[in-house]
């Protein structure tokens, strides 16, 4: 179960007692209600003798409620999550929160330094939870922020993307038969919900065996910035906290119509090795038996058309052109309420595309 840090005690004033709330405590720093501070947890020494540390901004309410915790980059490629956390930390509605919240731009420190999805020692974050202090580097680092971030939260939000060369929909997983996840994915607003099932040695893995719901955001490719998937993910967490009431209604600029959910999803496959020419874009909803793609040699003698198994809604795509015969293509997502997810879609891409977007460089 989560940790309770701190406690509350009462301050005697005229117009009666005033509930004041106990500092959060973090690695010897301690925060005031009312207060943020950024605190770096000692990791490990690089190896040119540069100390690494795990930062995390803290953000201390005055008002009680709950703690989450919102973190990104735990594959180093991700860069999405990092800017998403970076717009939340200068965002107005949290300058006065009630709760706490915990601020992680950047938790696979190695990882992103080096443009790798994996830390030094070649493994997976994501699969190393929950980790050992006498492990390996990503062993010890799972362990670090299972013991100092998850446990002591009551709720997680974890910011991804897809792998280099690949892009997703905005969308969240969570375990759809979690109901404390389902509210917090409803509250998002994201154009599809897809479920996903707890992978042992993940984060959600780890926090469900600590009590704590963790619902992950993916969006846009690796090693690339996408202002849709941005926006899309910033307003979602700044929706979940308004739903847990930590921040007031403000003005919502979020979607009304609720969010498909996906039982399941399915990649379609390269039938041949070649040049793949695309025919379809993430958020297309496509039917049994479209073609999605056609893929030929570079000479253009022959050509196989890649088509769809099943009918749902493209929530992922390579966007590499060149492709080995049963390289993942397109993940395909079924959904229950087809008009559900147009309605969705179609109101997000307006929402969040009306502004001018940013000109910037941006799962096997």
């Amino acid at each position: 179960m989560p940790v309770l840090v701190g406690h509350r005690r009462r301050c005697p004033g005229a117009r009666g007692d005033r509930i004041l709330r106990a500092p959060f405590e973090l690695a010897g720093a301690v925060i005031q209600p009312g207060q943020r501070q950024t605190v770096d947890l000692p990791l490990s020494m690089m190896s040119d003798h540069t100390p690494a540390t795990l930062s995390i901004q803290v953000i201390h309410g005055r008002r009680d409620g709950p703690t989450i915790f919102v973190s990104a980059a735990v594959h180093g490629d991700e860069l999405i999550g990092v800017e998403i956390v970076r717009r939340l930390v200068r965002a107005a509605p949290l300058r006065r929160i009630a709760g706490t919240i915990l601020l992680i731009p950047i938790v696979n420190t190695f990882g992103f330094i080096g443009h790798s999805r994996y830390l030094p020692d070649r493994r997976d974050l994501n699969r190393s939870f929950p980790g050992s202090v006498k492990g390996s580097l990503a062993s010890r680092l799972a362990h670090l922020f299972l013991t100092e971030v998850i446990s002591r939260c009551d709720y997680g939000i974890d910011l991804h993307s897809a792998a280099v060369h690949r892009e997703n929909l905005p969308q969240i997983r969570i375990d759809t038969r979690d109901s404390r996840a389902r509210a917090l994915a409803d509250a998002f607003a994201a154009p599809v919900i897809v479920n996903s099932a707890l992978r042992d040695g993940s984060l959600r893995f780890a926090a469900s065996e600590c009590g704590v719901p963790v619902m992950v955001y993916e969006a846009g490719e690796g090693l690339r910035f996408d202002e849709f998937a941005i926006r899309v993910g910033f307003q979602g967490v700044l929706r979940v906290m308004r739903h847990l009431e930590m921040i007031g209604k403000g003005s919502d600029k979020g979607a009304s119509a609720k969010s498909p959910v996906a039982r399941k999803s399915s990649w379609q496959r390269a039938v041949e090795g070649g040049v793949l020419r695309t025919k379809c874009k993430v958020g297309k909803f496509v039917h049994e038996g479209d073609v999605l793609g056609v893929i030929s040699d570079p000479f253009g003698n022959w050509e196989a058309e890649v088509r769809s198994s099943v009918e749902g809604l493209v929530i992922g795509r390579a966007n590499l052109p060149v492709v080995n015969q049963g390289d993942a293509l397109f993940h395909i997502a079924e959904l229950r309420k087809t008009a559900n997810a147009e309605a969705a879609i179609a109101e997000h891409e307006e929402i969040h595309e009306s502004d001018a977007l940013f000109d910037e460089d941006e799962i096997l």
